[in-house]
């Protein structure tokens, strides 16, 4: 069982208060959707979770050991990271790219075994990149450089996945195939959090949320209890219904009486 467990954390900078005082236990088998709006505290809390970013107060602990005390290359094995809005600077093949995620465990320059080159082939042909192998990562479009870098943090079987924002800019195809791939890691028994932005992914795919307004913890629990309208309506500011759960879950935002009439055409 490996345990995540963020304890009291709060992280501030140039006195204002991004994350303030939360605490949240992620465990093997979970996919847990961080939710929120712009600005909530999302990407910070990832980054603490991660060990990328040191908390003001409290800890991160991965199996009652700090996060931060914690070999950089023994973390890295273990656990995967997705970056918002990554990017490449370097022309290199899109196999390349997503061997990187093995750095870790072999050599980071040289040629490939046969058993590394299984599992690139494997990871490229599970996001939907196999026809890509050849072609330089930076003349990727905005979403297959996303599931590229999916591949990448799956090519070395990590026990913990954290994603921030892993569907951006995908388009609903491959939204679903990410979301879906997320999910059956966490049935496989692997810990995947991320933050999602399209709520009817969540309720159908998350088995837990975790939700954030203004850098605190709103609420926290099984998704099909805790993503309510009620929720829904204090973490976003808009009405929603919730309909159905698991796979015929949809969230369906109500417009408001009292907002603004689109613009007639000419």
């Amino acid at each position: 069982m490996t345990i995540l467990h963020a304890d009291n954390v709060s992280y501030g900078i140039a006195c204002r208060q991004l994350v303030s005082q939360i605490s949240l236990v992620c465990e093997s088998g979970q996919f847990v959707a961080l939710l929120g709006a712009n600005g909530a505290g999302k990407s910070t809390l990832i980054r603490m979770l991660t060990g990328l970013e040191k908390p003001s107060s409290g800890q991160v602990w991965l199996d009652g050991q700090s996060v931060r005390t914690i070999d950089r290359r023994v973390l890295a094995r273990r656990r995967a990271y997705i970056p918002q809005n990554a990017r490449t600077e370097w022309p290199v093949a899109v196999e390349r790219l997503v061997a990187l995620g093995l750095m870790p465990q072999i050599p980071v320059f040289g040629d490939l075994d046969r058993q590394a080159w299984r599992k690139v082939e494997a990871a490229l042909a599970m996001c939907d990149l196999s026809h890509k192998i050849g072609q330089p990562a930076t003349t990727l479009s905005g979403g297959e450089l996303a599931r590229a870098m999916l591949a990448r943090a799956l090519v070395g079987e990590p026990e913990i996945v954290i994603a921030d924002e892993p569907l951006s800019g995908l388009d609903p195809k491959h939204a679903m195939d990410g979301v879906a791939r997320l999910a059956s890691l966490a049935r496989d028994g692997r810990l995947i959090i991320a933050s999602i932005h399209d709520l009817t992914l969540a309720a159908r795919y998350a088995t837990h949320v975790a939700i954030l307004r203004d850098g605190k913890l709103l609420a926290q629990g099984p998704t099909a209890s805790t993503l309510t309208a009620s929720c829904i309506n204090t973490a976003f500011d808009v009405e929603a219904c919730v309909h159905g759960t698991g796979a015929q879950a949809i969230v369906d935002f109500i417009a408001r009486a009292d907002a603004p009439a689109r613009p007639s055409a000419a």
